[in-house]
């Protein structure tokens, strides 16, 4: 059997084909691990961890921040001494709560589901995460960042919000503004690219919510598309925020290594401290994406990918105006002090040529027409969602009361270990 393709020089054989599909669903799967369970794949491969850089950085098993290692470390300290940040905002929430509608997302500790509130009839994303995968990883700071992430988040449009947070003996929840537009990645998944109007707009709202968490000293650290949400109008919401660094000032760095492979920046793979500058890198890869449908350096090799970030140039086609490629340039410059946004942040990538078009007050009071509407007819219109997730069982002990729970030692120990964690917004936020 033979199929004919138009773009294709020749013919493509059914196998052929058949391979294909085979390596874009890989190129998928990838793309949705974290970056600790890639490493651990990848470590696997006895090709790709023969590449000095690969065996350099697979060193580094879990994310460590260097300002907490000491020579002669003491012992680990009790999960309630780990974090403890007060007694409970919100007591009285629980699971029993919500109808839990559908899967909607899933990630390593957890999953995402839609959910009705019972008393108020209002629809949310519920992200349900598992204790003790958390504290079997050692990421409990991760998680109490992205709360602390969440409750600045109520002042900007393009990032979800937080309507409050609670916790039983071994789950977390956050309960999110549902958003049911679509992941960026799964629109570019359906067109393979976006024409540079399109792009433009996307860029600029995410480049308005990074230079904002810019403004509150937080570094994101893991944009891609996959973060990236489309509301039912058509805008941005940048969301998952389980990697971002708190208390960066303005020259201040970090030097942990996370993040996602198609989207590390040079220093981080060199494990050289890093700044702000590496949410801009991220921005111009995502927008390379964008326009040729790929990430830039990309390759199905994970060896080649990163000697590809760390040393091969940037190339771009002809097919995108001067200003883009400006644009490109300035963002993939492999020296962050070099970088676009080094020097002035947010304010070098708004005054760009690039952006010249988009009125920024406009922009942020969402008074420009988004230049595609997911056209949804409602909360239950999922059809924007990867059918992987929602076709997939919701979990009967999502919505489980603490009070059926057996508190077994480990159970304990995980309900201890996030003292602090529930939220629940002022009265006067109400009004």
């Amino acid at each position: 059997m033979t199929v004919k393709t138009e773009a294709a020089r020749g013919t493509l054989t059914y196998s052929r084909m058949r391979g294909m599909v085979a390596i874009l669903i890989a190129f998928m799967k990838q793309r949705r691990m974290g970056l600790n369970d890639f490493i651990q794949k990848i470590a696997n491969n006895s090709y790709a961890c023969k590449h000095p850089d690969v065996q350099s950085i697979l060193k580094i098993s879990q994310p460590q921040e260097p300002e907490l290692m000491n020579a002669n470390p003491s012992p680990p300290p009790s999960p309630s001494q780990q974090i403890n940040l007060g007694p409970s905002s919100n007591p009285h929430a629980k699971p029993s709560d919500f109808h839990f509608l559908k899967v909607i997302g899933k990630g390593s500790f957890g999953k995402v589901l839609l959910a009705r509130h019972k008393a108020e009839e209002a629809f949310y994303a519920v992200k349900v995460l598992q204790k003790k995968a958390i504290l079997k990883k050692k990421e409990e700071k991760h998680i109490m960042s992205e709360r602390n992430v969440l409750l600045k988040n109520v002042k900007h449009p393009f990032l979800v919000g937080l309507h409050f947070s609670f916790q039983t003996a071994d789950k977390l929840y956050f309960v999110l503004d549902y958003i049911n537009g679509g992941e960026l990645f799964y629109h570019l998944q359906r067109e393979r690219c976006f024409l540079e109007p399109r792009a433009r707009f996307y860029a600029a709202e995410i480049a308005s919510a990074l230079g904002y968490l810019h403004s509150l000293n937080i570094v994101y650290r893991d944009l891609k598309p996959e973060n990236i949400l489309l509301d039912s109008q058509g805008h941005i919401v940048l969301t998952d925020f389980g990697l971002c660094k708190e208390n960066i000032e303005q020259n201040g760095t970090t030097s942990t290594f996370c993040g996602t492979p198609e989207y590390l920046a040079p220093e981080v793979l060199h494990k050289q401290p890093y700044d702000r500058t590496v949410d801009w890198w991220c921005l111009g890869a995502v927008l390379y994406e964008m326009l040729y449908g790929l990430p830039p350096f990309y390759s199905r090799n994970t060896a080649e990918m990163y000697d590809n970030i760390l040393n091969k140039p940037l190339q771009l086609k002809p097919n995108i105006t001067n200003s883009a490629r400006h644009l490109l340039e300035g963002l993939l410059q492999k020296d962050r002090t070099k970088r676009l946004g080094a020097k002035d942040d947010f304010m070098e990538i708004k005054n760009h040529v690039f952006f010249s078009v988009i009125n920024w007050d406009d922009l942020i009071n969402k008074k420009i027409t988004p230049p595609f509407n997911p056209n949804v007819s409602g909360p239950s219109d999922l059809r924007h969602f990867d059918p992987e997730f929602t076709e997939e069982p919701v979990p009967n002990s999502i919505g489980r009361s603490p009070d059926s729970i057996l508190l077994t030692a480990s159970v304990k120990e995980a309900a201890e270990a996030f003292l602090g964690f529930s939220y629940a917004p002022p009265v006067d936020s109400f009004l």
